[in-house]
């Protein structure tokens, strides 16, 4: 697995990471042998990037990822993050970044994972509430005390990331990104490559639908959070796989499968950018993991971008409360 950086500050990740919110939260069916397994297969292949969150779960995807690197601590870059503020009923409770919050989520993450310091720690959501110079501030103490090596963001505007890197260094900006959801095209890439901020997308699979292998929405689990998402509801779901299906004629056509296309496209849009791929079993880790061997050419890329504009997925991402704290 070739290795790539995020930031200026010398985080150097290997080129796909791996998320872990769907091995505990969110996704439906949890397998946490299966899960433990996965992690240390992924090590093992040269995955070394492994994203978890405080929120998910909430609090135990931290415990079952500390738990598995926990002899293998050197190898890992563990990146968590704090904002989502959720009880331990899994309520959500809205988004926070006081500092003495920022303070008490890493102390409290740290515990759970097991480790003395976190690689890469996420403000998860912006909150608008509070200065993001109070946050970022709080966040920078966490770096003074090693607590935190690397500091980054997730879905903060190009504002709001400018603001940030005014006061410290932001190694990484963590935003969805894929064929379906092509947002930070619209200014967002430009603006960490002139902040020389990393960019990890996250959902670069579209949550599953670009792999073929959702075919339709009774496959879902009924606990499965996608069942409320509006790119996986009944009046667009027929749209995006039409979509889906033309992708999967040019991926055959390529000798490789739908997601590894995926993958490759999103790993083909710059060498600042760090995919982390979600799963929760080793046969698509595998699959996964193949894609960052594969090279797109200008004419792939050029078919693949006509078969899927920007634009095409039809609806939005997150349900309507969930899209008003996106962006901060």
């Amino acid at each position: 697995m070739k290795h790539r950086h995020l930031g200026a500050e010398g985080l150097s990740v290997s080129a796909l990471g791996l998320g872990c919110m769907g091995m505990s939260d969110f996704y439906g069916g949890r397998d946490e042998a299966e899960a433990t397994a996965t992690i240390l297969h992924a090590l093992d292949e040269g995955v070394t990037f492994l994203d978890t969150a405080d929120m998910y779960g909430p609090f135990t995807n931290e415990r079952l990822v500390g738990a598995a690197i926990k002899s293998r601590r050197d190898e890992v870059t563990i990146a968590t993050k704090f904002g989502n503020v959720r009880d331990e009923s899994g309520a959500f409770l809205g988004i926070s970044g006081r500092p003495d919050y920022v303070v008490s989520c890493c102390d409290a993450s740290l515990q759970r994972l097991g480790v003395d310091v976190i690689d890469l720690y996420y403000q998860h959501r912006v909150d608008r509430s509070v200065p993001i110079e109070e946050t970022i501030g709080a966040m920078v103490g966490l770096v003074d005390a090693g607590k935190v090596r690397f500091l980054g963001m997730s879905e903060a505007s190009v504002p709001t990331l400018e603001r940030a890197c005014a006061v410290h260094p932001i190694s990484a900006l963590q935003t969805e990104y894929s064929l379906f959801s092509r947002e930070p095209e619209d200014g967002l890439l430009a603006a960490c490559r002139r902040l020389q901020v990393g960019f990890v997308p996250y959902s670069p699979l579209g949550r599953g639908i670009l792999t073929g292998a959702i075919p339709s929405l009774e496959t879902l689990d009924d606990d499965d959070y996608r069942r409320m998402a509006p790119r996986f509801s009944e009046d667009n779901f027929a749209n995006n796989m039409a979509l889906v299906a033309t992708l999967q004629e040019i991926a055959a056509e390529l000798a490789i499968t739908p997601a590894q296309l995926a993958l490759a496209w999103v790993l083909a849009q710059g060498d600042d950018i760090v995919p982390i791929p979600g799963t929760k079993r080793r046969m698509y880790l595998d699959e996964n993991i193949a894609a960052e061997g594969i090279t797109l050419s200008n004419e792939d890329l050029r078919r693949i971008s006509e078969a899927c504009p920007a634009g095409a997925a039809h609806g939005e991402r997150y349900a309507e409360m969930q899209m008003k704290a996106l962006n901060g």
